[in-house]
């Protein structure tokens, strides 16, 4: 009992170390920030003060919020779709020894081209809507999904998959019991990846083509130097990626109870 107590009392002041020093270089780098733009060492054209960019944000909050959903549900969709493709693309690779050596190189080689590179072609041969801007987001989620749940499966526990082979279980039984239990730390792992790697896509995919969203403003606001503007858009892109992980953490603690437990 007394072991337990002293466990979470160890665990409760990692947790704060864990948030108080994150927070105590923030602030450092805001103050160091405030400093240079308010004493004019670095001109607020340039490097527009943390307070400015609060103001901008506060001002243009309407503005940014009907421009972040935008994005967020060109975000969600290319996700789950990324996710899904993901998924399957490792089980099918997994299964059939032939197909990982035909296509593995292949899902390499489309994360050698630069997205930049890839979203105009995608907008000259979809339009401005929303497909071309999933496409691309699909582009960018699917490979951390695939590699990771690819390497989870490969790394499951042969001598478990020994015992359940002479146990007469089938390879669908072999997949849902072992494969899939012991490959989910990876996935979550890629899940986070690919979670802030979504927004970041789907703001790329709008600089180049689209009505609205944060890339469409944030090309807005820099042909007019407002760049006040620009960092307060980098500032709630980043809060959505963090959320996002964030999100993540908490699934992988509800669909792996037994990880929290150690």
């Amino acid at each position: 009992m007394k072991r337990k107590s002293q466990n979470t009392i160890n665990k409760k002041k990692q947790d704060r170390a864990a948030f108080f020093w994150p927070m105590f270089a923030i602030l450092v780098i805001l103050g160091a920030w405030q400093t240079a733009s308010g004493t004019g060492l670095i001109s607020k054209f340039m490097l527009p003060s943390p307070i400015d960019v609060v103001k901008s944000f506060i001002d243009d909050f309407p503005l940014l919020m009907s421009n972040a959903k935008v994005t967020l549900i060109e975000a969600f969709v290319g996700l789950a779709m990324g996710v899904l493709i993901g998924f399957l693309m490792a089980v099918v690779m997994d299964r059939f020894e032939k197909v990982y050596q035909a296509f593995y190189p292949l899902i390499v080689l489309t994360q050698t081209v630069p997205t930049v590179a890839i979203a105009p072609l995608l907008v000259l041969w979809f339009g401005y809507e929303m497909t071309p801007k999933v496409i691309l987001i699909v582009i960018v989620t699917f490979f951390p999904i695939t590699v990771s749940m690819l390497d989870g499966f490969r790394a499951a526990d042969r001598d478990m998959i020994s015992l359940m082979r002479s146990m007469g279980a089938s390879k669908m039984q072999i997949f849902w019991f072992v494969k899939f239990p012991g490959s989910l730390s990876q996935f979550f792992a890629s899940l986070r990846i690919s979670a802030s790697y979504a927004v970041v896509g789907a703001v790329i995919s709008e600089w180049l083509g689209g009505f609205n969203g944060l890339g469409v403003y944030m090309i807005r606001v820099k042909k007019a130097f407002s760049f006040d503007k620009m960092f307060a858009v980098i500032f709630l892109i980043s809060a959505i990626s963090l959320l996002l992980m964030k999100a993540v953490n908490l699934l992988q603690k509800k669909c792996m109870p037994w990880e929290e437990r150690k």
